[in-house]
């Protein structure tokens, strides 16, 4: 995964220009959710695509969604957002999976929520 060297295990920290997704199932609906997500050059998180495999309770597809795959999918337009945290209740049912150049489960077990932020300025790169 790109990012840089952070003190704190609960933060994932991702390099500019880096690209990731997250998918996980929805807790009540039981379906698939992913978010594809970039870190932008003022180091800020945007989401560039949503992507939902059914429809259900809080799981309509946004403006211009068409289906590809098996998967309803639309561009989100939303501005930026400087952190994302994921809850981790363990009472969902399935994890959060965070793909960059590798993949990791977050918050299947209870415990204290993830953030995932872009490098601070100046930090060393991992």
């Amino acid at each position: 995964m790109s990012g840089c060297l952070l003190a704190g295990a609960m933060v994932i920290a991702l390099a500019d220009g880096a690209g990731f997704t997250l998918q996980w199932q929805h807790s009540v609906e039981r379906q698939s959710w992913r978010e594809s997500w970039e870190v932008t050059d003022d180091r800020r998180l945007r989401l560039t695509e949503a992507a939902v495999k059914g429809s259900g309770a809080g799981m309509e597809p946004g403006p211009g969604g068409r289906v590809e795959r098996g998967w309803w999918v639309w561009a989100p337009a939303l501005p930026p957002v400087p952190a994302l945290t994921l809850a981790a209740s363990g009472q969902t049912g399935s994890a959060w999976r965070l793909c960059a150049e590798t993949c990791v489960d977050l918050g299947a077990v209870e415990g204290r929520p993830v953030q995932i932020v872009p490098c601070p300025d100046g930090a060393k790169r991992g």
